[in-house]
């Protein structure tokens, strides 16, 4: 029996297809440029024998429902779905449940209703999650459909966490407050955190640090989310690619009083051009660290920045904590970037987070490991995260919970 994950935005449907058996990936791919006049279809998969595939066609796409199909068809031609009913559930991955839901939930008009009602607060990504819901729920009739949520994990978090300091009725009417979000990826690597600590999650203290192009930090205290960087939308926190991270929001009034910028202005500013690359005009840290290299001041800069941002949060989530089991570094640049992890992690000695030069410099490691001194108090791990195989998971646990109620 398989699980199917699915992760639709506005023009484009990643998919994954696991085996429940052993939780293996027997094929991934994309659906891309979905609505424009050459869409793409891209799998991978394993054969028979377990020898990987690939394949890609160019074809029009014109809307999510052909997605679909041509997404199907991909899946059956290669064998690795011969019939629908091989299917226990389907996961969807949706970035914004608001403070309605802390776990995930099977679709149904309810689901749906609140999903679109979230769309003000993430306008760039629940319309798409909409549109593939939709057209997934025509292709598979039967099949249970879950919605697994990016913010649930963080609805833990106590007020003193949540709330903005700003009038009551921000919060009561128009739902103004802290949501987070990477949460399926906090929540997959403190599983994990967890298991290479040898103890239940609930006796953890972790601070997590997702590090992408976007990029996230959590404090779980015995198992559950305290508190975390991102806020109301994940503009909030840590330094990103593009996203400018914590903000005075002086500069926004001055912005709109001095520069004339309007709502649409601001949002391109702060989403699309700060972070990384409005310091340095580059925003892959692999370049980074390259520029910096030959001596760039900016590509320096940047890299400082974003450094003593994470620090600032693992520092604040410590004393938040009051116990720190481990720190866990995950993402592209968590689980790579050897430099980043020894900046962030430098002059915390005396909270008992060490780490071992030469493990975090090793190129010869991959995998979940421990970068940090044998005796060190607080340990240091490099997990990389799976958020398609928590989804995976996760629908199907709802799947069999409902089926017992």
């Amino acid at each position: 029996m398989k699980v199917l994950v699915l992760n639709s935005g506005s023009s484009s449907i990643k998919y994954r297809l696991f085996r429940v058996e052993d939780w293996q990936t027997l094929a991934s791919g994309l659906v891309a440029r979905i609505g424009e006049p050459e869409g793409e279809v891209k799998l991978e998969w394993l054969d028979e024998a377990g020898v990987a595939q690939s394949k890609q066609e160019t074809l029009p796409i014109p809307n999510h429902e052909q997605g679909m199909e041509r997404l199907i068809r991909a899946l059956r031609d290669s064998g690795v779905l011969s019939d629908l009913s091989e299917l226990m559930a389907i996961g969807h991955r949706v970035v914004h449940g608001g403070a309605r839901f802390n776990q995930p939930a099977l679709i149904d008009d309810r689901v749906i209703a609140a999903i679109r009602d979230f769309i003000p607060l993430a306008p760039l990504h629940n319309p798409g999650h909409l549109a593939g819901i939709e057209a997934a729920l025509g292709y598979f009739p039967g099949i249970p459909a879950v919605a697994v949520f990016d913010t649930a994990f963080h609805q833990t978090m106590p007020p003193s966490a949540y709330r903005y300091a700003i009038p009551e009725a921000l919060y009561t009417e128009h739902r103004i407050r802290r949501y987070g979000f990477h949460g399926t990826s906090h929540h997959y690597v403190a599983k994990r955190a967890a298991a290479l600590l040898g103890r239940p999650l609930k006796q953890c203290n972790l601070i997590t640090l997702h590090l992408g192009n976007g990029a996230s930090a959590t404090a779980i205290r015995a198992g559950q989310c305290i508190d975390t960087s991102m806020g109301l939308t994940p503009l909030e926190g840590l330094v990103m690619g593009t996203r400018s991270g914590d903000l005075d929001p002086g500069i926004l009034i001055y912005l709109v009083k001095h520069l004339g910028l309007d709502a649409d202005g601001l949002d391109q500013l702060l989403n699309r051009q700060s972070g990384l690359l409005g310091l340095c005009g580059v925003n892959d840290m692999r370049e980074i660290h390259r520029l910096a290299a030959a001596g760039d001041p900016r590509a320096e800069l940047a890299i400082a920045v974003s450094s003593h941002r994470l620090k600032h949060y693992i520092g604040a989530y410590y004393a938040e904590l009051g116990r720190v089991d481990a720190l866990v570094f995950t993402g592209g640049i968590g689980e790579n970037d050897a430099e980043i992890r020894q900046r962030a992690c430098e002059g915390l000695e005396r909270l008992g987070i060490v780490l071992d030069t030469a493990l975090n410099e090793s190129r010869a490691l991959h995998g979940e490991r421990c970068i940090s001194v044998p005796d060190g108090e607080v340990r240091v791990l490099v997990i990389p995260t799976n958020e398609e195989l928590e989804i995976a998971q996760q629908a199907l646990r709802t799947v069999a919970f409902a089926g017992k109620r």
